[in-house]
């Protein structure tokens, strides 16, 4: 299942993406939600990973996420693996102006084994509840980056 969205804001392109690449503050913002977040440090030199853990729906998730591209001011993709589903988050930062910038948001969720598919399935039957959901969440998200 796809999520994509788009977010126009009068900062520049540079602004923006390194807004949301400060992984710090991302970090920060998930513990605030009570995830637990640990950085993995036996991962090839320059690149970075997180073990993420978080309570959904009465159960304990575990997630790897890695960073797996990272061009300045540009692109940005992670990819994440759970014991269920597989996910891709792709951001993507173009310049429309000088002070003006758009954040096209994807995120793609791939199931693992036959519980996923049919989770996904199931939710696929509100996809147009979940990609509001998902969009507003990106907004908040940004609005809170940038101000």
């Amino acid at each position: 299942m796809k999520f994509s969205t788009r977010i126009d804001k009068e900062v520049t392109a540079e602004r923006m993406f390194d807004a949301m690449a400060d992984f710090d503050r991302i970090e920060r913002m998930l513990m605030r939600r009570g995830v637990s977040v640990n950085r993995v440090s036996n991962i090839s030199a320059g690149a970075r990973a997180w073990d993420l853990a978080f309570d959904w729906r009465g159960k304990r998730r575990e997630l790897r996420l890695m960073l797996v591209q990272f061009d300045w001011p540009e692109r940005l993709a992670l990819t994440g693996q759970s014991t269920a589903f597989d996910l891709r988050i792709d951001l993507s930062v173009v310049a429309l102006a000088l002070q003006r910038s758009r954040l096209i948001f994807e995120f793609e969720i791939k199931p693992r084994n036959m519980r996923a598919r049919l989770a996904l399935q199931t939710a696929k039957l509100g996809k147009a509840q979940l990609d509001r959901k998902v969009a507003k969440k990106v907004m908040e998200f940004v609005e809170d980056a940038i101000g």
